[in-house]
């Protein structure tokens, strides 16, 4: 048996521009869920190490009961002018709401990608309607 036997297929390459119009979508999505991700975690992870060099432990404990995501973002921007700017909670509340901001982000690069490369109508008015219901929701309590 040759070492040539094992070898997988060539991948394929996209040949029609609905081909291509996906690949750059999915790469597209790829890398905006990729970046928010890794942004995400390094900030909670950055977040979690100082609060846990200040107080020997990690004690995150709070409640945003009665906020909206809006208003927990809002809350943090606000915090950064304070005395206690940068500190562990900025960072770890700062990473919680890139985490949760990212579906957000993809739905919206999807709309402008459906109305301006695609020229896809239907798609593009699917999506809209997904990110409004999506921007109503970051607004509810």
């Amino acid at each position: 048996m040759n070492a040539s036997d094992h070898t997988s297929p060539p991948p394929v390459v996209p040949q029609t521009k609905e081909e291509i119009d996906e690949r750059r979508m999915e790469l597209m999505v790829g890398y905006l869920l990729l970046a928010g991700v890794i942004v995400s975690q390094v900030s909670l992870l950055f977040g979690l190490v100082l609060d846990y060099i200040e107080h020997g432990t990690i004690r995150l404990a709070y409640l945003i009961k009665g906020m909206n995501y809006f208003q927990f973002l809002i809350h943090d921007i606000l915090a950064l002018a304070g005395p206690h700017a940068w500190g562990a909670r900025t960072f770890v509340n700062l990473g919680i709401a890139l985490l949760m901001f990212t579906p957000f982000i993809r739905v919206v690069a999807s709309v402008f990608f459906f109305l301006l490369e695609e020229r896809n109508i239907k798609y593009t008015l699917f999506t809209f309607f997904v990110a409004a219901v999506l921007t109503y929701s970051l607004f509810l309590r």
